[in-house]
């Protein structure tokens, strides 16, 4: 009997030692990778108009751990002239940089309050880097949105993201 009882306690232990680890290593739940569909601004009076131009691309990639990293670009960037990054025109230059938004970090997710919680650890704007942004997101399926804060001119900032199958 003492053999039986060992034997089913060690079966016991091997069997649950699975399902712990299966927990503790559960999936991020936006983990993924996730094409840009939108990037707008909302206006205080509800219209919407693009923020990266007419066909903006982005991607947001999820660990299963929340590490996140996200990109945006306006589409009609225009090309240096030159051909050489290192000497851009002002203008085009400050085309490269107000045409794009990326950073990475880690994310969380309020899922009470309907808030994605992101903790920037480098961005190509520096003014974010160590700093946490909290969005208020919608995910229907595999559509996801977000608001960014309003900006200092009241627009609102809305992304809207398909998750890639």
């Amino acid at each position: 009997m003492m053999k039986l009882l060992s034997t089913l306690f060690c079966l016991g232990a091997i069997l649950w030692v699975p399902a712990a680890q299966a927990a503790a290593e559960m999936p991020f739940p936006l983990a993924g990778s996730w094409t840009l569909v939108a990037a707008d601004l909302l206006h205080p009076d509800g219209s919407r108009t693009h923020d990266y131009g007419e066909a903006p691309k982005g991607l947001l990639q999820i660990d299963s751990h929340g590490r996140y990293s996200a990109q945006i670009y306006k589409s009609e960037r225009p090309l240096f002239a030159s051909g050489d990054k290192k000497s851009g025109t002002a203008a085009e230059f400050e085309a490269a940089v107000m045409g794009t938004s990326a950073h990475f970090g880690t994310l969380m997710i309020d899922t009470m309050t309907h808030t994605l919680i992101y903790n920037i650890e480098s961005s190509a704007y520096k003014n974010w880097e160590g700093t946490q942004q909290k969005r208020v997101y919608e995910l229907h399926g595999d559509e996801l949105s977000y608001q960014v804060p309003a900006r200092p001119d009241g627009l609102i900032p809305i992304s809207v993201w398909r998750r890639i199958k």
